[in-house]
């Protein structure tokens, strides 16, 4: 089975948990003896073309197409980046152009490389994908981690965004979907019916965790609670601060951190000022591998209020590193995870109430960090990796029956 695979962010170089999920399912499938050929827009030199020391012993061949397209891109950032690039005429006027110029490279690759089927992540890759199968007449699967509701909370989506994902989707033989309940909503927003949607779950690193001594808790001596991540009105951090502002007047010992980049991250630190409690919070900027273990590590509670969270990786890794987690109702992982808390992501008293009880009840956090552990079980990128696998078999097996 050989894949043609198309992202646009792979580690270290990512900013979020999609660069993580594509890393661990291309590794994954090479493990099962795959070939996956990975292509992504190049940032830099970190990658070179051809089997990457990341896939050691895995077969895994990373491709780059010279663009500035880089994860969670909207139209202003990326006219912010063009301006400071200093050969503008080789890259698209606007986001959407770049994205259409990223899929004519795309056909370049798919009449110069030998591939059984074609996969692409998220809508940025979905007109390289579409453009792939077009020139080779192989079947696409596009993967969807997020959609424009989720990534806005369903206010401002963006229409030729939204546009892209739709045709896309309707364009490809299957969509994968990383929760129900994203597949629920592709269903709702996007007209695609049941049958066409495989729910396929992340899943976690099956090591154990390094161990980090002299973590902020250490230093601090205080109780610890942590949010991580992007500061984007997804990933609701402004229900964080508002449910710290509960917790603090009931146990004025708590340190809040929050560590990330956005749109939002000025905007929390002037709200944790005009709420007078800036003194019990800590701003940290993006953290990721040891940097962000370590912030798992020292929190006694890691929380993650996401207004639309299709899946939520950072939940896993969190428990990995041996801390509860608190997560909203409208999280993807709560379908597989059972021992953790939950909240609606409005419910800042319940999720101060729920906070409190952690950081009060050594017992409690005690059982969670225990049955959590245990409930980590429930993933595997083996299994995920299987599960595409079988996708990618029936797309084929089809369009040769239909032949």
């Amino acid at each position: 089975m050989k894949i043609l695979m198309f992202g646009w962010e792979l580690p270290p170089q990512n900013s979020g948990g999609l660069g993580v999920a594509c890393f661990n399912i291309a590794k994954a499938l090479g493990e099962k003896n795959a070939e996956v050929i990975f292509v992504l827009p190049k940032k830099g030199n970190v990658y070179q073309d051809g089997f990457k020391v990341l896939f050691a012993n895995v077969r895994v061949k990373v491709r780059q197409v010279d663009s500035i397209l880089s994860s969670y891109l909207t139209p202003q950032k990326y006219s912010n980046i063009l301006s400071e690039v200093e050969i503008k005429d080789f890259y698209g006027n606007t986001l959407f152009e770049e994205v259409l110029r990223y899929g004519k490279e795309a056909r370049k690759i798919a009449k110069n490389e030998e591939f059984d089927v074609i996969h692409a992540h998220d809508w940025l890759s979905f007109v390289a994908g579409v453009t792939a199968k077009d020139a080779s007449r192989k079947p696409l699967v596009v993967h969807i981690h997020a959609t424009e509701f989720d990534r806005t909370g369903g206010r401002g989506v963006n229409q030729m965004v939204y546009d892209i994902e739709k045709w896309g989707m309707e364009k490809a033989d299957k969509v994968i979907a990383v929760s129900q309940l994203t597949k629920n909503t592709i269903m709702d927003h996007y007209g695609i019916p049941d049958e066409k949607i495989e729910v396929v779950y992340n899943a976690h690193v099956e090591e154990d965790a390094r161990r980090y001594e002299n973590t902020l808790r250490d230093i601090l001596k205080r109780p610890i609670v942590a949010f991580a991540g992007r500061i984007t009105i997804q990933k609701g951090p402004d229900y964080f601060v508002e449910a710290a502002k509960k917790c603090l007047e009931y146990n004025p010992d708590i340190m809040f951190v929050m560590a990330g980049a956005g749109d939002m991250k000025d905007q929390m630190i002037e709200k944790a000022t005009l709420l007078g409690i800036a003194d019990n919070f800590l701003f940290e900027d993006f953290l990721r591998g040891g940097d962000l273990e370590k912030l798992y590590q020292a929190a006694d509670l890691f929380v993650m209020p996401s207004v639309s969270e299709p899946f939520g990786l950072m939940a896993l890794e969190a428990i990995q590193n041996g801390t509860p987690v608190l997560i909203s109702k409208q999280m993807g992982a709560g379908e597989m995870l059972t021992h953790c808390l939950k909240v609606d992501f409005w419910d800042v008293d319940e999720m101060a109430s729920k906070i409190l009880s952690v950081i009060e009840h050594k017992e409690l956090k005690e059982c969670l960090i225990e049955n959590g552990t245990k409930n980590l079980s429930r993933f595997s990128w083996k299994n995920s990796a299987k599960k595409c696998i079988d996708i990618y078999r029936n797309v084929i097996n089809s369009i040769k029956k239909n032949a």
